[in-house]
């Protein structure tokens, strides 16, 4: 990245962190959907065109300039994130909140490859944050978001570790833009934004490893969406695999993921349960929902799946 393109890119994410400033001061707030869901009430008659901030920024419908006040026009001028279609204009990107913050993700429908993804994986993802931390009886001193994407993870983790050392990592540039922004708006300075493929650019050993990752199959192989391997499990075994050489010892790793069951087996734990018996690990596996994106169940790459359940594992380091 040349000089010129570090300016506009700092540029960029100061414009975004006006607006979301802007957002604050005007008390938006707005739960982000399924996109099954969000593209059925998008699809409603009277739903057609955006008249206020939520329709804008959360429901991401088009709108007319008169919807919107001046400031708020020019700060998405400036931002460059307006974009003109058939019927008005419309905001390329989305926001949603979560525990009183705001992030800025990609606007609906996610289409493209490197989209940033935000939605109810989000807030279970955040609930089993905090329920870790609020039972974890370990030190955490050195923390790290692998896949941070909007960044919801690093936050959860810099709002309840104020001391910790906190990273987040992403092998998306346009993730790191947004989540620069994101962390900033929330006044979550001290976390490290770390550009990588899991944790090949980030040196050192973690008390915590926490991460969100893809689990779907994805036809497209949409790198925010497809997780690869046996059923989409692929990046998340990929991960069981960087918290066992990279945990200090009692250290614990939290995947938030999704699983494909099939005939009532889930071949995800299976496998990761010998990865982590072997390497001397203990762990804990919650079903934390049993059906979530159950129209992937009309794809053919799901044809033998009976669900797609979200699942929490947490597991610790106790080899010597």
């Amino acid at each position: 990245m040349n000089i010129t393109d570090q300016e506009h890119e700092i540029s960029n994410q100061h414009h975004l962190e006006l607006l979301l400033a802007y957002l604050q001061l005007h008390d938006y707030q707005f739960i982000t959907i399924s996109p099954a869901s969000h593209e059925r009430v998008n699809n409603r008659i009277e739903n057609a065109m955006g008249n206020d901030l939520v329709d804008i920024f959360g429901w991401n419908r088009p709108f007319n300039p008169e919807a919107i006040d001046t400031a708020l026009f020019d700060l998405m001028h400036s931002a460059n994130i307006i974009t003109k279609v058939e019927n008005g204009l419309k905001s390329q990107l989305r926001v949603s909140s979560l525990n009183g913050k705001l992030f800025l993700h990609s606007a609906f429908p996610t289409s493209s490859s490197e989209a940033i993804f935000f939605g109810p994986d989000s807030y279970r993802f955040a609930r089993a944050i905090y329920h870790f931390l609020a039972t974890n009886q370990q030190p955490i001193h050195r923390a790290v978001d692998i896949g941070t994407g909007s960044g919801v993870g690093a936050v959860m983790l810099a709002l309840a570790l104020p001391e910790s050392e906190i990273i987040a990592a992403d092998i998306n540039h346009a993730a790191i833009n947004l989540a620069h922004a994101n962390m900033a708006a929330a006044d979550m300075h001290h976390i490290e934004l770390v550009h990588s493929d899991l944790l090949k650019n980030v040196a050192g050993s973690f008390d915590l490893i926490i991460a969100n990752p893809p689990y779907l199959l994805d036809e497209s192989e949409r790198v925010y969406r497809h997780g690869g391997g046996p059923l989409g499990a692929g990046m998340s075994l990929d991960i069981v695999d960087t918290a066992i050489e990279r945990l200090n010892p009692n250290g614990a790793l939290l995947l938030y993921t999704g699983v494909a069951i099939v005939n009532g087996y889930d071949a995800f734990l299976a496998e990761a349960a010998v990865k982590l018996d072997f390497a001397g690990f203990t762990y804990e596996y919650t079903e934390v929902d049993p059906d979530i994106f159950s129209e992937e169940l009309d794809n053919e790459a799901y044809r033998m799946a009976d669900r797609i359940a979200a699942v929490v594992l947490i597991a610790r380091n106790h080899s010597v």
